[in-house]
């Protein structure tokens, strides 16, 4: 089941963690994603071989913790990241975010950058609330959401659509990082599957040209899906996290 951090806003954020040395790598999920994930697990593995520390979590209305998802918006997810990095990591982390998770991570590098020993997004998603949902909403979506507050859209990860809420879209405006000067004043990674139909190779290149950071790579996996879950990808994974503790 994991343990619980009480967050200064009521919200309990189930976590797991993995005890070793520093620095520490924190996981940071995506969207309707969870710690239970195949990318967060094989990291923890990873880090049981390695005897790293390694703490993965779900935000507020995912997996294992409190709250539910669609009263959930960046700035909530935000904020438990920023929680779990202050009060359950020792030092600075090497922040590696999936899809939404890369967002989450930039915030925490501009919000906190002295606990930040490197960033690696992996098919990163900055601004996704405003880039690749609201950019591309029909007419018909946009007089939706104004009338009801929230608009459904098939998901290819699940039977249940996505319910996409007004909130979600207008807080995300709150939070944009690619509109906006962005520097990491540590090594950065970016691993981007070219056949990924959620997040296309376009936005990390965006992100890649956006960055200044004084050590920074993008790497596209031809065929790889949003997923990026298969061995050949888990393995990439864990090789770039090595190359970046390494450069510490």
């Amino acid at each position: 089941m994991g343990d619980r951090l009480l967050t200064a806003a009521g919200r309990r954020i189930a976590f797991d963690r993995v005890e070793g040395r520093g620095p520490g790598v924190l996981f940071l999920g995506g969207f309707k994603s969870d710690k239970e994930g195949t990318k967060a697990l094989a990291l923890a593995d990873w880090a049981r071989r390695q005897g790293r520390a390694f703490l993965r979590f779900d935000y507020s209305g995912h997996g294992a913790s409190s709250g539910a998802f669609l009263d959930g918006a960046i700035s909530d997810w935000a904020e438990d990241a920023a929680e779990v990095l202050a009060r359950l990591c020792d030092g600075p982390q090497l922040l590696v975010g999936s899809s939404m998770g890369g967002w989450i991570g930039l915030l925490l590098a501009r919000r906190m950058p002295e606990r930040v020993a490197g960033f690696v997004g992996i098919a990163a998603a900055p601004d996704f609330t405003e880039d690749l949902m609201w950019a591309q909403f029909t007419g018909a979506e946009r007089a939706e959401m104004a009338a009801t507050g929230r608009v459904a859209q098939p998901s290819d990860y699940s039977d249940e659509p996505y319910i996409l809420t007004r909130r979600l879209i207008e807080d995300g405006r709150q939070n944009l990082v690619l509109r906006t000067p962005l520097s990491l004043d540590a090594p950065v990674r970016l691993l981007q599957g070219t056949a990924d139909e959620d997040v296309p190779v376009a936005v990390a290149e965006r992100l890649f040209a956006h960055l200044d950071s004084p050590d920074s790579r993008l790497t596209l996996v031809k065929g790889a899906d949003h997923r990026f879950s298969t061995p050949d990808c888990l393995s990439l994974i864990e090789a770039t996290v090595e190359d970046v503790l390494a450069r510490g």
